[in-house]
């Protein structure tokens, strides 16, 4: 767990909204579909799967942005509408945190890419994996099995 310098923090960005990492990312992405690429304002959106345990809000309270669907549920600070995590229902055990929160990111790298499909053709990352769409749910055990030994930790 060292190599991980954790706890992490971060929040929104004015402030409002703060939150803490105490389990290492599962896996690191970046998504290219319209949908992200509309919420972010980018050519992608970028996110990290961390375990449910691991994440707490521990400052301000939370409120759903973006896209109202009963599965997706963007949490935003109400104060600066900053998109800083997922929740997806039902719950599958982690929670996707927008890596760009943290108070230090700098060491954040996609370790899978999807919706290559829907790319803005000069939008490109150091994914690792790529895939056209989101990879078969089967694809995933090996997926993050891969990035826990070799994907990119903070100072490395």
């Amino acid at each position: 767990m060292d190599e991980w310098n954790l706890p992490w923090t971060g929040g929104c960005r004015c402030g409002t909204l703060r939150f803490e990492i105490i389990a290492p990312p599962m896996l690191t992405m970046a998504c290219h579909c319209t949908g992200c690429q509309k919420m972010s304002a980018s050519a992608f959106s970028l996110t990290m799967a961390i375990p449910d345990s691991g994440f707490s809000v521990t400052a301000g309270e939370p409120v759903i942005g973006g896209l109202h669907d009963a599965r997706l549920h963007h949490r935003h600070c109400d104060h600066c509408k900053s998109w800083v995590f997922t929740e997806i229902e039902p719950g599958m055990g982690f929670v996707n945190v927008r890596p760009s929160m943290l108070d230090d990111f700098a060491w954040f790298t996609p370790w899978i890419e999807s919706y290559t499909n829907e790319a803005l053709p000069w939008a490109k990352t150091d994914a690792v994996h790529s895939f056209a769409e989101f990879p078969a749910m089967e694809d995933y055990g090996a997926l993050v099995a891969e990035f826990a030994e070799k994907g990119p930790r903070p100072g490395r």
